[in-house]
């Protein structure tokens, strides 16, 4: 779907929020190719919601590699944003609104987090619960430090991976090698 990705950002404004005029608009449509297409909001939003899910692949291998490209993508397209809203939110004087924002990041970990145990019978680990936060914190760690924190210096970086397509190969490996589970859908 080609304009999939330009609803995404109008989560800020939730569903009542995208409309179809600003869904075309974001995605450099007109409202008339939209409505071409989808008979209205509604068939637009179940072919997305349909298109999402199948997008994250048919196994636990298929959604830890949406999860890990997505975010890798995601993090390199908005380095300097997100880098500065880290900063900002980690050393903002307010402790209230430190801890606001805090609160936020661990829902929106929870959510991605029972979204993968939705697999869990893919899971082999004893606890995957506990195994699939650990693994989720590895993976969304690594890439900031790595992408927006600027953590590794030059002496490390040759250990890296050369390449992002190499980089989410190897988050992907570890990611499922820890929670137990087959790494085998396309190749992983």
């Amino acid at each position: 779907m080609p304009f999939a990705s330009d609803l995404f950002r109008l989560d800020e404004q939730g569903l009542e929020g995208a409309t179809i005029p600003r869904i075309a608009a974001r995605a450099g449509l007109t409202p008339g190719a939209v409505y071409r297409r989808f008979q209205d909001k509604d068939a637009l939003m179940r072919t997305l919601s349909l298109e999402v899910l199948r997008s994250a692949g048919k196994s636990l291998a298929g959604l830890a590699r949406h999860i890990v490209s997505s975010t890798l993508e995601s993090y390199r397209k908005h380095a300097g944003l997100l880098r500065a809203l880290h900063d900002f939110g980690k050393t903002h004087p307010n402790a209230g609104f430190r801890q606001s924002v805090e609160e936020l990041e661990i829902r929106n970990f929870r959510c991605i987090a029972r979204f993968v145990l939705l697999r869990r019978e893919e899971i082999r680990h004893p606890h995957p619960e506990s195994a699939v936060n650990l693994a989720l914190m590895f993976v969304g760690l690594t890439i900031r430090e790595v992408l927006l924190l600027d953590a590794v210096s030059r002496h490390w970086n040759p250990l890296l991976p050369k390449d992002d397509e190499n980089l989410a190969r190897e988050l992907v490996r570890c990611f499922l090698a820890y929670l137990g589970a087959e790494m085998t859908e396309n190749g992983v």
